[in-house]
């Protein structure tokens, strides 16, 4: 029996559906749309006008992060690194204040693994399986065996600036500066380029509280912890 014409399938999109109008917005309301998010990536924190600040750490070239700062901001970074579903890898001389982290990450699923400094094999990082190797190696970091390169980051931390410090500030594509004492906040400022009042700030800056530098942008960033990450990494301070 021969279907009737009203009825017959459109070859390759199917029955004819109901007609409705246009979902349509002027240019004028897409504004209203907007989200307060500048990049994709993780929020590691708010800035000055309580705005989400974002990272993108997962890129498709080298990248790489010297953050003169603290190691529960570092762990943050992290675990947040994580959640994005990259595999972080931990270079540290100090295994027994990554274990826990590392053990609590994932669910259960293993990712995030400790390696004693010099001793990170290389990892076969891809678009699907991006890395995020966190250098915890004291204020003299060795040369490390395992470099940034496409979709692996390398986030060195540095508790003090230290005589490596320079060197690993010019190399990187993202500086962090956590509270700093007068002296290093003015040697920073030099090798930064700071205006005046920030170089000033980073001698008086609160605890979660960092700097981050570019070439050509600067932001003072608040990290706030999550519930999850009060309980296993306690508040935010500076020093450990």
């Amino acid at each position: 029996m021969s279907v009737p014409t009203s009825a017959r399938t459109r070859l390759g999109f199917g029955l004819i559906g109901p007609r409705r109008s246009r979902h349509t917005v002027s240019a004028e309301q897409l504004a209203s749309m907007a989200l307060p998010v500048g990049d994709d990536g993780m929020v590691i924190g708010v800035d000055a006008e309580g705005r989400p600040a974002v990272l993108g750490i997962n890129r498709p070239t080298p990248y790489d992060v010297t953050l003169i700062g603290g190691l529960w901001t570092a762990q943050v970074l992290a675990l947040r690194a994580a959640a994005t579903g990259a595999r972080i890898v931990v270079e540290t001389g100090r295994a027994h204040a990554w274990t826990g982290l590392a053990q609590a990450a994932g669910g259960g699923q293993p990712c995030i693994s400790l390696h004693d400094v010099g001793r990170v094999p290389p990892q076969g990082a891809s678009a699907g399986s991006p890395v995020v190797v966190v250098r915890d190696c004291g204020m003299r970091p060795p040369r490390g065996r395992v470099v940034s390169a496409p979709w692996q980051s390398v986030v060195t931390l540095l508790p003090y600036l230290s005589p490596a410090a320079p060197a690993l500030m010019r190399k990187a594509s993202l500086m962090g500066i956590q509270r700093v004492s007068p002296d290093e906040a003015a040697q920073i400022g030099r090798i930064a380029h700071l205006p005046t009042t920030a170089t000033q700030a980073l001698s008086t800056l609160a605890d979660g509280v960092t700097l981050w530098c570019t070439e050509r942008d600067r932001q003072f960033v608040m990290t706030q912890a999550t519930d999850a990450e009060t309980g296993l990494l306690g508040g935010a301070r500076r020093m450990d």
